[in-house]
C-alpha cells in the first residue's frame, strides 16, 4: 500500500524485499498510479490495485487536496498512540 505510484522505483524495492520474506502473494494498492507504471508493476505483483490510473497523471501530489509531508514528531505521536492500543483481533 503505498499513497500513489509516479515512477514506480519505490513500490519495486519495496516488492523486492518482501519476496525475500517469502509471503503467500503480494498485491499492490495505490488510490492513483500512472498507467505506465501499473503496467511496468503488473508482473512483479500477483494483484495490483489502483482506483485512478489518469492519462494526466503528473505526479501523486495532484490527486490530493491535501499531500503535505508528514513530520518526524507526527511520525512519533502517532506510533506512540498505537503502541497504547489493543492489539486487533485476528481474523
Amino acid at each position: 500500500v503505498d499513497d500513489g505510484i509516479a515512477t514506480g522505483s519505490t513500490i519495486r524495492a519495496a516488492v523486492q524485499a518482501l519476496r525475500q520474506q517469502h509471503p503467500k502473494q503480494i498485491i499492490i494498492a495505490v488510490p492513483t498510479a500512472s498507467p505506465g507504471s501499473c503496467a511496468d508493476l503488473k508482473p512483479i505483483a500477483d494483484d495490483l490495485v489502483a482506483l485512478m490510473t489518469p492519462e494526466n497523471f503528473l505526479g501523486v501530489g495532484r490527486w490530493y487536496e491535501d499531500f503535505s509531508q508528514t513530520t518526524d514528531d507526527e511520525v512519533r505521536q502517532l506510533l506512540a498512540k498505537a503502541s497504547d492500543l489493543e492489539p486487533a483481533p485476528m481474523l
